[in-house]
């Protein structure tokens, strides 16, 4: 109730207001910035950047809040450049996130189609995987849907760092039953997304998402999250990520321009195509 009502209260007040209770600006700020909108015939955050008084980054803000849109001031930013949907919505980069969202909405969560998490993976270390699950994430996120990335990345881990948030349990605590709910942390400034690290690095990775424990877990994890983003290891690691895929029901392929092998995609792909998972779509990262 009291969410329902915050948002109203931020929609009902103009960019002018949020800018202004943002940055403290006094009556006298206010005024002159008035004053200057009315000469020039702009808006009221575009005259606040021609003062001088606020930055177009302060502007950014003032609109994600007013459209109830999840965004990272630039002081704020505790987590990793590389989450761009976060940290700089409004850029090209984020618009091609958004891009491949409105397809993966379509092909996987369209009326009828069973719910399932979907495996991010690639042939080779590098291409770009961790920062493409991540930012796909965020944006599935920005919809309001209650969204999971997974880290099931069990040989070398990195989502704990692009969000920056502790480590010392995660997906590896759970497969051997010794980690809990508090094991899903939920990401600060991001209501909707969630994030389950990895934990401790195990010396048995591909034995860990081969027992049936992990299917499972998948498939509670879907039934309880509206979307749920799993990152798994580079294919020239192991075959992880064919199991990890072939537990999840879906999966997406991320490619590097100019970096991947052609060959190495196509074998990946050929692989995926034979298991019981479902590829939605292959992406070229230029990231």
């Amino acid at each position: 109730m009291s969410n329902s009502a915050s948002t109203a209260e931020i929609g009902d007040r103009s960019i002018g207001d949020i800018i202004r209770d943002t940055r403290s600006l006094t009556a006298e700020q206010v005024e002159k910035i008035l004053a200057h909108q009315r000469e020039k015939g702009s808006r009221f955050g575009e005259a606040a950047v021609a003062l001088g008084m606020v930055s177009a980054d302060d502007v950014m803000f003032a609109l994600s809040q007013q459209f109830a849109y999840p965004y990272a001031p630039e002081g704020g930013r505790g987590a990793s450049p590389e989450l761009i949907s976060l940290n700089q919505p409004f850029s090209h980069q984020s618009e091609a996130f958004r891009a491949v969202r409105s397809q993966l909405m379509m092909r996987l969560y369209g009326e009828g189609v069973p719910r399932s998490a979907v495996a991010v993976v690639s042939p080779d270390v590098g291409d770009g995987k961790t920062y493409f699950a991540a930012n796909l994430a965020v944006t599935l996120a920005q919809l309001g849907g209650r969204t999971l990335l997974v880290d099931c990345d069990l040989r070398s881990p990195r989502q704990h760092e692009v969000f920056a948030i502790d480590n010392p349990t995660g997906l590896s605590s759970i497969l051997l039953g010794r980690g809990d709910a508090q094991s899903i942390r939920q990401i600060q400034g991001v209501p909707s997304l969630f994030v389950l690290p990895v934990g401790v690095t195990p010396p048995n990775p591909l034995e860990l998402v081969e027992r049936p424990a992990f299917g499972l877990l998948m498939r509670e994890l879907s039934s309880k999250f509206d979307h749920v983003i799993v990152d798994t290891p580079a294919a020239s690691l192991g075959s992880d990520c064919g199991v990890i895929a072939a537990r999840c029901g879906a999966t997406l392929v991320v490619a590097r321009k100019n970096e991947s092998r052609v060959d190495a995609l196509q074998e990946l792909v050929a692989s995926l195509s034979t298991s019981p998972t479902r590829i939605v779509g292959v992406i070229m990262n230029e990231f």
